[in-house]
């Protein structure tokens, strides 16, 4: 079930149309005269869009790109060090962050899933009836440990909870979630309730694949296939019941990434989990890296949808440009 996420595979994920489109503004519009390097890294959820973003900028204008994940704290860490120009955030910035002299542009929204294994003992049974937020936290928190006691089935089987050891955005925001309004479970919280916890979205899924009993979390992109937008992998996302009525058929919207996306958009799905994602720089964005942003949120935004995430609004996306150009 492994996929590969290098920059050039993700980058064939833009459609056949989208590149065409992109080789002929390569061949007017390229300066050709650049060769510096924008340095990125941060949030693992926004790294396959934002990989994406950066090859086609980069055949544009032939500005280069250094990008790394690590998570939102990495990427946060690496701005205020000087090592990186920008940080990509799966979160908003704290109040702290911004008194240091950080600034963040939203770009984009992505969401999370609870997931299980294909082969969980009470899978069916999740596909047809979904779990109410309750339901996910009473598991997380382990109040529950036993997948017969999930659902009304016959089932004997321990609940493995497999949480993120790194500076997870994504899993600060299940955390949200996951308490309800006001009463959110802390990163650390749930990291010291869990049986195991992984580096990187990646590994998560990896761990879902090999564990059959196994629960957590993932950003979509991770669970649905990044080219077909289908269920092809051994991880399967656990439909929400969001009024506590059983799943009904405006709720089951799991089936594939473009459907799950418009329930995202339609405001369906609830955020959290879903949320917006930043690109962020200290003390402003400046030369190649302001350019690129300004890029992103504009041209940029044609290409979000079909890379399984959800644009921006049009007034959204104006205050982001605004809030570029201010600066600090």
């Amino acid at each position: 079930m492994t996929q590969n996420y290098s920059r050039r595979s993700v980058l064939q994920l833009a459609g056949a149309g989208s590149v065409a489109s992109l080789a002929g503004c390569a061949g007017s519009g390229s300066n050709g005269n650049s060769s510096s390097a924008v340095r990125i890294s941060g949030g693992v959820g926004p790294l396959p869009m934002v990989e994406v973003w950066a090859d086609m900028y980069e055949d544009q204008t032939g500005v280069t790109f250094d990008i790394s994940g690590g998570g939102t704290g990495v990427g946060v860490s690496d701005l205020f060090n000087g090592q990186v120009d920008v940080a990509m955030m799966g979160r908003d910035p704290d109040e702290e962050e911004l008194e240091e002299g950080l600034i963040a542009v939203p770009m984009l929204i992505d969401t999370v899933v609870g997931t299980v294994n294909v082969d969980n003992p009470v899978y069916d049974e999740l596909r047809e009836n979904g779990l109410t937020r309750e339901d996910l936290e009473a598991i997380f928190t382990r109040e529950i440990t036993n997948w017969g006691d999930v659902a009304d089935a016959d089932v004997d089987e321990e609940i493995t909870v497999y949480g993120r050891s790194d500076s997870s955005a994504a899993y600060q925001q299940w955390g949200d979630f996951l308490g309800g309004d006001g009463d959110k479970h802390t990163e650390s919280e749930l990291e010291n309730l869990a049986d195991a916890n992984h580096n990187g979205d990646q590994s998560v899924a990896e761990a879902i694949g090999r564990n059959e009993n196994a629960v957590s979390l993932n950003n979509i992109n991770y669970v649905y296939d990044l080219g077909s937008g289908e269920l092809e992998s051994d991880v399967r996302p656990i439909p929400l019941d969001i009024d506590g009525d059983g799943l009904s058929e405006d709720e089951d919207f799991y089936e594939t990434r473009d459907e799950f996306l418009e329930a995202v958009e339609a405001g369906i799905y609830p955020a959290p989990p879903a949320r917006e994602m930043f690109l962020a720089a200290d003390d402003g964005f400046e030369d190649e890296a302001y350019d690129f942003v300004e890029w992103v949120l504009t041209d940029g935004q044609e290409y979000v949808s079909e890379n399984g995430y959800v644009p921006l609004e049009e007034d959204r996306l104006e205050e982001a440009l605004e809030k570029l150009a201010e600066g600090p």
